[in-house]
Order: C-alpha cells, then structure tokens, then sequence
C-alpha cells in the first residue's frame, strides 16, 4: 500500500469499516472561497481527508506517490456546497426516500452536506431520532447529513421539546417544518430556547388560519380553476409577529422558503434595523409561476405555492441587495401514485436538490442578476453560518480544513431527466428543461464520492474492507 493513503477506522453497527483514502492534486481550476474573498486560479492539494494547500503559483504543488492528479481547467473548484432544507422522509416513509438515497442525490447534485427537517413519522424530537439520523447518514458514506430537531413535542406545537438534549447530540438547528408554530406564546418559548443554546429557529411561515382550504396562491388562476386560495399576507403576518416577537430574545431566525414580495420588504426592514433575521429562496420560486398549475398539474403543488412574476423579481432583487442571503432547495420527495391524485388531494412538494445548481445558474446567473462568486457564497458559506457548521469548518476551503469540496463545471448543457435521478422519487417539475452548469467532482472529507459526474464510479477511489475483529 503507498504511504499517501490511510486507514480510517469507523464503527459502522457491528462492523469495522476500513477506508483507504488516496491524496488528490485539483490542478488549473478557478477556485472561489467566498468565506475568504479568494477567487484565482489555483492548485488544490487534498490529503488525510483535509485541504493539505492551496496555491496560485502552477504546478508548485507535490502530490504524494499514489496519488491522483484531477485537471480543472475551465472548472470551478469551491467549498462543498450546502443545503440547509431537505426532507429525508425516513423514519417512516421510505417509499418516498431514504436517508441513503437522499444522501447519494445530494451527492450527484453537487451537495456535500444537507440538512434534513423533522417532519418524519415519528417526528425527530428526541435526542435518540437526532442518533438514528447520524447513524444511517454515515452507513450510506455519501453526503453529510445535518439534523434540524423538532422545536416542539410531534411538531403539535403545544409543548417544547428537549432541545438541549438533541443538541448535545448534534442537532444543529429546530424548527417545525411543515407546519408553523402559530401560538405566540409557544413561539416566544421556542425563541428563548434557541438563543440560550446558540442555535437557529427556522420557520414555517405560513398562518393557518388564513390557509384553511389553501391549495395554490390566491388570485385570478385560482379562481378561474376552482381551487381554494393560499394569500400571500399568511406568510408576511407571521415574519411580522416573530420578528417582533424575537426583539427581547435575539435567536437567530431563520425564514423558510420564501416567496412574497411583501415578505422580501419584512426582512429587507428588519435587517436594516440589524436584527438577527435571515431568509432563502427556493429554486421553484425563482423560476416558476402560478401559472404551472393550469391543467391542475400536482407537480407544481408545492408549500408554500407558487406566486407570481412581481414576487419572483421582488425576491430576486432581495438576493442581489443581500436581503436574502440563503439558497435551499426544499427537496421533498413524494411517491408518483401520491402525486397521480386529484390537485386538492395530492400532497404539496417537489424534489430538487440533483438538478437545484442549474436551475439558479439559470435564474441567478444568466440572468445577469449575480456573479458566480455570490452564488458560490448562498450555497456554501452562508447556510453553513444558518446552521453553525462554519465552525466545523464547512462551507470553506482552506488549508488544514476538512476536504469537502465541489468540482464545477460551469458551461456544461444538460437536460433534466428525473427518470435518472438517484432519488427514489420523481415528482420534478423541472424534467425536461435544457439547463447549464453541472457537478463533475465532489470530496466528502478527502474521499471522491462523485467522479466527473458518476456517482458509482467513485467507489473506485475508496476500497471499504469488512472486519469482524471487535
């Protein structure tokens, strides 16, 4: 065995897992690191899982006997990208996904880390779920997965939940989602919590009782299909409220999915006022209208819906002004026969992560709206600061670092196919669309788990060896 690879040792269940890591040199590649400001071609050395150096001058760099030498010329070279808004469905609906499956799509979209949410059945409220979710993250050794812990008992909303307890045991932010917190009083509590932990509340915002019946967004396409309404005002009266509500408590807030232009104007206010408040934008609500549920197609049925034109440019103009500072894709995977209902009976949600980093290219950069810099910095840096995983770390690429790290190329013209995405499910509104920029490399501290955009093929850069020695 050559003296630049390694063995880790890792309990996986009854079983040591031994992983032989090579050394890998990313030569020529534009390498972009917005927590720094640094952005320059560059050499990239990675070795025992770390970033081992980074250098401008070509070709300075020695890469240990055995290792490999990866070209990326034309290529962008950044921190692993982020998703801070996943569902993982499992435990409890693995037909929909597992946290294998959602991990390795992760993976093929270019992700290093996720976040998954828990409304799973049961809820992930206790200290144990957060543990079951680790556990099998790291059995599937493709993406990181990150736990955000329910704020409250069964995400009821009634009675807290033992947020210190799952924090101790890694969860890295609380939330309901899928449903608000829409008591005042439990929200205040919630906040409270939060800020005594140092942890981010990421909210759900959406009034239910303004919602009851809600479908898609209210307006013309609504009534002229026969659906029931969801106002854009139940998602800006409960920004207003928390807002208001977290002033005595300052926890870092964190607004889910957002999609109105009176939401982007809540934040832009608060935020001037340097209040603790962030938000993301989804890929679906940057790119899609109202208008996709003509024809009652349940693929464009997603929570919160589809809005219109104005609030699309309003939240685009929030990201270029640094209103909003977070991309997030809200991957929710359902099952094709859920999706096969009538629009009212379907379920709301649409998976995303394999295609998300094409579809901002197309709605951020080609557009013109940002450069490819302020869109490496909403997917890398920025969600790794929402969920305190920069202090890991994550969401950088420096010398002495963990070496997760995303090869892009960022020309590359591909078409959508759903059909061959890694995730169990194919409720994609976006199957079929023409789209640029894509994955080729990705490195999940120091292993290569997506090789020039095969996920399977990755297996050939890492051999795994069972042992039943204990």
């Amino acid at each position: 065995m050559p003296s630049s690879q390694r063995l880790l040792c890792g309990i996986t269940t009854r079983y040591y897992w031994f992983v032989v890591e090579n050394a890998f040199l990313l030569r020529g590649g534009r390498v972009i690191d917005p927590a720094t400001g640094f952005d320059a071609t560059a050499d990239v050395l990675i070795s025992g899982g770390l970033v081992a150096a980074v250098s401008t001058t070509p070709r300075q760099l020695t890469i240990p006997a055995g290792g490999a030498v990866i070209e990326c010329d034309g290529y962008l070279v950044v921190p692993g990208l982020i998703d801070p808004h996943v569902h993982l469905r499992e435990p409890g609906a693995e037909a929909k996904e597992t946290i294998a499956t959602g991990a390795a799509a992760a993976i093929a979209g270019g992700f290093t880390s996720v976040c998954c949410m828990p409304n799973t059945t049961p809820a992930i409220d206790l200290p144990s779920t957060v543990e079951f979710v680790q556990m099998r993250a790291k059995a599937s050794q493709r993406a990181r997965v990150f736990v955000a812990g329910a704020a409250t008992v069964g995400r009821a909303g009634e009675q807290l939940a033992p947020m210190g307890a799952m924090a101790h045991v890694g969860a890295v932010a609380f939330t309901d989602d899928g449903d608000c917190i829409a008591s005042a009083g439990m929200m205040g509590k919630v906040l409270a919590v939060c800020a005594s932990l140092d942890k981010a509340f990421m909210q759900h915002c959406q009034d239910p009782t303004l919602t009851v019946g809600g479908v898609m967004n209210s307006g013309v396409v609504s009534a002229r299909l026969g659906l029931g309404g969801w106002p854009a005002v139940a998602e800006e009266v409960i920004i207003e409220r928390d807002i208001r509500l977290n002033r005595g408590h300052q926890c870092r807030y964190h607004i889910q999915h957002l999609t109105t232009a009176g939401s982007v104007d809540i934040v832009r206010r608060a935020r001037a006022e340097r209040q603790p408040v962030t938000a993301e934008a989804s890929p679906h609500h940057l790119l899609l209208t109202e208008d996709m549920c003509v024809g009652y197609n349940t693929m464009a049925k997603v929570n919160p819906p589809l809005r219109t034109d104005a609030d699309i440019h309003a939240i685009i103009e929030g990201i270029v002004d640094g209103t909003i500072t977070v991309l997030a894709t809200d991957h929710a995977p359902h099952t094709s026969a859920e999706k096969a209902r009538d629009f009212t009976a379907a379920p709301f949600g649409m998976i995303g992560v394999e295609c998300a980093l094409a579809l901002y290219v197309k709605a951020l950069v080609e557009s013109g709206a940002i450069e490819w810099s302020r869109l490496i910095a909403l997917m890398t840096i920025e969600p790794a600061r929402l969920l305190g995983i920069d202090r890991l770390g994550h969401g950088r690429l420096e010398a002495g670092l963990p070496a997760d790290i995303t090869v892009i190329d960022p020309t590359l013209s591909w078409k959508i196919d759903s059909s061959a995405f890694e995730s169990k499910s194919r409720n994609c509104p976006f199957d079929g669309w023409q789209v640029r920029g894509r994955a080729l490399d990705v490195f999940v501290a120091g292993r290569r788990v997506l090789a020039r955009g095969s996920l399977h093929s990755a297996s050939l850069d890492a051999a795994c060896v069972r042992s039943n020695a204990i």
